[in-house]
């Protein structure tokens, strides 16, 4: 698959280039687009990922429920039943050995969570504080609402609250007063010659005749796309930057 080939071959150099210390990458997608595999987790993390984050494909592959029973480094959402293997929340050192705490959360605009994001991010801010500084929120939502909502309620709590699952970047990166840095949706890694990463021509079909369509992975303007954050040792975030990087 074209994304995550563009993740093997280019995020150890990018890595280096853009200097990062930490990592995170929402893994919703890796498994021919929906979903998550164990196998597929590992190459991820193998190829300089810190920690994954999933959203509401998370159970579409039986195959990673018992691997997020036992993973530190692949979570789920938070706000998933409490009955759920894995974890929401996990805090995991970065390259210089400074703890990053990583929370995923799920919105409520047609991705029905058990529980409001809402309710749960104030707790799961405060662990993860009690640990480290420098929390980081995967905000995995329809509505952009509710993204700039949660940045908000958290603003001067959390280094960063990145919103992720609309697969279009969007241009509000920036710092918020209480120096939380936010960005409505972080972008896709893989085809953007595509509807969200589906063959345009498959997507269009099904929209144009609401029949049953097999969809397929695109393959062509491979372009890796994220958000850059800089931030202080007490967890205020410095800078927030997009990233766009192309794939040959």
């Amino acid at each position: 698959m074209p994304g995550r080939r563009a993740v093997e071959e280019r995020l150890p150099s990018l890595r280096e280039e853009l200097r990062v210390d930490f990592c995170i990458a929402n893994g919703e997608n890796l498994a021919d687009g929906v979903g998550i595999t164990p196998k597929l987790a590992d190459k991820a993390l193998a190829s300089g990922v810190d920690a994954i984050t999933l959203g509401n494909h998370v159970w579409r592959r039986g195959e990673i429920v018992p691997y997020l029973k036992e993973s530190e480094r692949v979570i789920r959402p938070a706000n998933l039943s409490a009955r759920a293997p894995g974890r929401g929340l996990t805090v995991v050192p970065a390259a210089d050995g400074t703890e990053v705490a990583v929370i995923n959360l799920l919105g409520r605009l047609f991705l029905t969570p058990v529980v409001s994001p809402f309710e749960v991010a104030d707790d799961l801010v405060g662990q993860a504080r009690s640990r480290t500084p420098i929390v980081v929120v995967d905000m995995h939502a329809e509505a952009t609402s509710e993204k700039v909502a949660m940045a908000r309620m958290l603003d001067g709590k959390a280094t960063a609250v990145i919103g992720t699952h609309t697969h279009v970047q969007t241009n509000d990166a920036r710092i918020l007063a209480g120096g939380t840095a936010a960005v409505s949706d972080a972008g896709m890694t893989g085809p953007h010659d595509s509807v969200i990463g589906v063959e345009a021509e498959l997507a269009i079909r099904n929209m144009r005749t609401s029949m049953p369509v097999r969809f397929e992975t695109a393959q062509g303007d491979v372009r890796i796309e994220g958000v850059l954050v800089e931030c202080n040792a007490d967890g205020r975030a410095t800078s927030c930057e997009l990233v766009r990087v192309p794939v040959p």
